[in-house]
């Protein structure tokens, strides 16, 4: 869990009692907040430190919102700017979100607003630097499988997979489809002494009854019909390294025999062939089934789970670890960018993903997004471009669309995405703040702080008391 992080303001106001109040309310914050009352101190300071937000009143200008904004995205251009105006319209609000400004706050300044205000930008600091940490990891790996994910249940799936990577023992991989089963089976092969050894993976599910056992094990010239000539199996191919056998519960109980003889015995018998060839492959299994189901109902071998399941890891669905979606995003589109620039995503196309269920994984998330850079202009990720699936019947409430780009109306997008984000990650741990916090990768003070934003404190009655004791 991480603590809320350190912004770096500029506040740039005419009015020195202003200034003096905001500056005075942000270090309180634990923020590092400048004051400046001129134009020219403003432009000496944005060309010092990198600064995260820069709070200034329009005043102190004669130029538009528009031009406020320009100003301090010419120097720093990932620099937040809010507005601040002595009275202001609806129109004003919209007019300064166009313009680029996060948001646009009327004097005398309500601190409980700037405050939500200021929780975008920590988000979106904490994020950036999240990524940036995540990309000098992923450098340092020049070849192999990588597991994106920070959530705890993720973070606790690693260190086990790395665990399990040195023994040479039977792993079955348990999870929904599109959670990365392979990706986890290629980690326990990397990180295994057979890492140098060949890494070979089989869909059981694509073979129909009559060939599978020919793909395992090989088979003799004439076995078959078709069967043209000798052909060595994925038994055989994997000697010395790791077989990942994909969908193994939809395995023919007659291959189930032969694979729990290779098991036992370190040996296969080609189709056709009286002939047995000694291999040594540590094997990997997956499958979205529960095998103890298909046991019971006669379509799999007890003596086979045994031999599958000496150790298990189990991938959580997407849906469980949202806190990961901003990563897993990033790390797509990048990859789907090929070299150019990455596209960014409106509001309301971030809101939609976030309320998304995802039944298909990571696996649909990325469809979704390669689906979504084929449509747009390389530049901006709307709701238009995401599957309708996604989008559902409509916008998400509290949104507006202006043209080809989507801004928040009264209700901001953050505000709309937070409240939802909530209450999905209550829901996911039955209410309990301990769990909630560790799944949202924040402190349980910041998540309470943020609750009673939302006016969701009653989430946390729950069943365990007002301590929340069980996690």
């Amino acid at each position: 869990m991480t603590d809320p992080v350190c912004l770096r303001v500029i506040v740039a106001d005419p009015d020195v009692a202003v200034r003096t109040e905001l500056t005075a309310w942000l270090r309180s914050q634990g923020d590092d907040a400048q004051a400046t009352s001129r134009v020219s101190e403003l432009r000496d300071a944005l060309r010092g430190e990198v600064c995260d937000v820069v709070v200034v009143d329009t005043e102190l200008t004669s130029g538009s919102a528009e031009a406020i904004v320009t100003r301090v995205r010419r120097s720093q251009p990932e620099t937040d700017v809010v507005l601040l105006a002595r009275r202001g319209t609806v129109s004003d609000a919209v007019d300064a979100v166009k313009a680029g400004a996060t948001d646009f706050l009327v004097k005398p300044v309500d601190v409980g607003l700037l405050s939500r205000s200021l929780a975008r930008t920590r988000e979106r600091v904490t994020l950036s630097r999240a990524l940036a940490s995540a990309r000098q990891e992923l450098a340092t790996q020049l070849l192999g499988p990588v597991m994106i994910g920070r959530a705890a249940n993720m973070r606790r799936l690693r260190e086990r997979t790395e665990r399990c990577a040195r023994s040479d023992a039977t792993v079955a991989v348990v999870g929904e489809s599109g959670t990365g089963k392979e990706i986890v089976a290629r980690m326990l092969h990397a990180g295994s002494p057979r890492a140098d050894g060949p890494f070979v993976a089989l869909n059981c599910a694509a073979f129909p009854e009559t060939l599978l056992e020919a793909e395992l094990f090989g088979h003799e010239r004439g076995a078959f019909t078709g069967a043209h000539k000798r052909r060595r199996g994925r038994f055989q191919a994997a000697s010395g390294g790791t077989l990942f056998l994909d969908e193994v519960a939809e395995m023919s109980l007659s291959a189930q025999a032969k694979l729990l003889r290779v098991l036992q015995e370190g040996v296969v018998q080609p189709v056709g062939s009286d002939d047995e060839v000694q291999v040594d492959v540590r094997v990997i299994s997956a499958t979205h089934r529960s095998l103890k189901d298909r046991v019971e109902a006669g379509a799999f071998r007890e003596d086979l789970l045994y031999r599958l399941k000496v150790l298990e890891l189990r991938v959580p669905p997407l849906r469980d670890r949202l806190s990961d979606l901003p990563l897993l995003v990033e790390h797509f589109l990048a990859r789907l960018s090929g070299g150019r620039p990455v596209p960014t995503l409106t509001s309301q196309a971030w809101a939609a993903l976030m309320r998304y269920s995802y039944p298909g994984n990571v696996r649909e998330l990325e469809h979704a997004l390669q689906h979504a850079m084929v449509l747009c202009d390389g530049h901006l990720i709307g709701m238009d471009h995401l599957p309708e699936s996604i989008v559902g019947e409509g916008p998400p409430e509290g949104f507006a669309d202006e043209g080809d780009v989507t801004f928040p109306s009264l209700a901001t997008a953050h505000k709309a995405w937070e409240h939802d984000y909530l209450v999905h990650a209550l829901h996911l741990t039955e209410g309990k703040r301990a769990r909630a916090a560790d799944l949202l990768g924040i402190s349980r003070k910041s998540l309470w702080e943020k609750l009673k934003v939302h006016g969701l404190a009653d989430h946390l009655r729950t069943p365990a008391g007002p301590k929340d004791t069980e996690r």
